[in-house]
């Protein structure tokens, strides 16, 4: 059993945020030979309970491990300290004309250590792909204090296991991630995004499909979100006016292209759009004349988590199913509540990602029985995850079987023992404590 933190010199120790990796490493070892349970801290920005103490474990926060330790302008990759926030990544990166393969709605507060720690995924992993094949190499700090150093720069090393792979999306669990390798694509000068209107869902999924066609190269996100979505952007979020007036529509997808030739990429988005005009894909759209107006559409988008908060209580689900049958969900949820909360969806169409949002008067026990354990039982008879990139955390930890098979969490257990036998690494998280005692 884990004891509770409870001697003063313990509290001395870890007062305040750690600077090093050898404090890390100092912090582990001390908690670990007391058999004294750890939460990793970063920016605070996750939704699902991962950052979040149970009872009253130690906190070890990174924010102040926040420095750029190097960049290479001829391979674009760059390594740095867990705490960096990503909005100051992206500004660093700019300014030497590359980008982050990753961007969030929480850039402003995340760290880059947690954004690789719960595998985050955003708004450009249609274009850039997830952190597994972006993240080069990591440093992290075991359980026993011991400091694993992965931190390669190589794109690649067939040298036994990639074991870096374990630490990416993994929440703490198994060490704490101090350091990061990622490799940033140069940023590309001709950016254009489009905002249009759909009649059904059938007809986003057709738009998607002709996106991959016909622009291919160029694409960088195809995001969505149906009617729902936007009365509430328009209700609860400031400065946001109607795209498309004067009506709504039943559907909305953004998209976005980046590329290298503004004129060449411009015809090709126009060409793609007579077309899907013509063929009755689209009924209404906007295509961004300048930066002001493509962050306004952007902020409609990105917005959606802010205005759902603002609207009132709310229980929201991150999903990953096939494409298809992906809105098939969202209707059966609104069959199921009837008149007892509003369904809202939106998410990254792109890579069948579905933010399914359940925006309710008050926390009521008969909704949530309308909705648990049906959402999990759906989207497991479907094979979708139950997590597409927010982590299992606290909240879904006793979830995981509607996503892994017992035998796959027996290893992801089993892995679990070997790198931290006392159980002290961020306890009560990812894996059912069942499965680990």
């Amino acid at each position: 059993m884990l004891s509770r933190m409870k001697t003063l010199s313990c509290l001395q120790i870890l007062t305040g945020c750690t600077n090093t990796e050898a404090q890390v490493s100092s912090i582990l070892k001390y908690c670990n030979s007391r058999c004294l349970a750890v939460v990793p801290q970063g920016g605070n920005t996750g939704v699902v309970g991962g950052n979040v103490p149970v009872f009253d474990e130690v906190i070890i926060n990174v924010s102040s491990m926040n420095n750029v330790i190097s960049f290479d302008k001829v391979s674009g990759i760059l390594v740095c300290e867990a705490g960096c926030i990503l909005e100051n990544l992206i500004s660093f990166l700019d300014n030497r004309g590359f980008i982050m393969p990753l961007d969030l709605g929480a850039k402003g507060s995340c760290q880059i250590g947690g954004n690789v720690s719960t595998n985050a995924g955003g708004l450009r992993l249609l274009r850039y792909g997830s952190l597994h094949g972006n993240v080069l190499g990591l440093e992290a700090v075991l359980a026993n204090g011991e400091v694993l150093d992965m931190l390669g720069t190589l794109h690649k090393d067939n040298t036994g296991y990639d074991l870096k792979h374990l630490f990416i999306g993994s929440e703490g669990s198994l060490g704490i991630v101090t350091k990061v390798s990622i490799l940033t694509p140069p940023k590309l000068s001709s950016v254009n995004v489009a905002f249009l209107a759909c009649k059904d869902y059938f007809s986003c999924q057709k738009l998607l499909l002709e996106a991959k066609r016909k622009l291919g190269e160029i694409l960088s996100a195809f995001e969505f979100l149906d009617e729902q979505s936007m009365t509430l952007a328009l209700n609860h979020l400031e400065g946001v006016r109607n795209p498309l007036p004067p009506s709504l529509h039943n559907f909305y997808v953004l998209i976005e292209t980046t590329g290298s030739n503004e004129s060449y990429d411009r015809e090709k988005l126009e060409a793609f759009l007579l077309s899907a005009m013509e063929g009755g894909l689209i009924s209404d759209g906007i295509v961004a004349q300048d930066i002001q107006q493509a962050s306004s559409i952007w902020h409609i988008r990105e917005g959606l988590p802010e205005a759902l908060i603002k609207a009132g209580p709310n229980y929201n689900y991150d999903l990953s199913l096939p494409v298809e049958k992906l809105y098939n969900l969202v209707e059966e949820m609104r069959t199921r509540l009837d008149n007892l909360a509003t369904v809202v969806a939106y998410g990254h169409l792109g890579d069948g990602n579905l933010h399914l949002n359940i925006s309710a008067p008050q926390y009521d026990d008969a909704i949530l029985a309308q909705i648990e354990p049906f959402v999990y039982e759906w989207t497991s008879k479907n094979r979708g995850s139950i997590s597409a990139e927010h982590g299992l955390g606290l909240m879904k930890a006793n979830k995981i079987l509607y996503s892994k098979s017992p035998a796959a969490v027996n290893v992801m257990a089993s892995i679990k023992k070997l790198l931290d036998p006392n159980g002290i690494l961020n306890p009560y998280k990812v894996l059912p404590q069942s499965m680990i005692h």
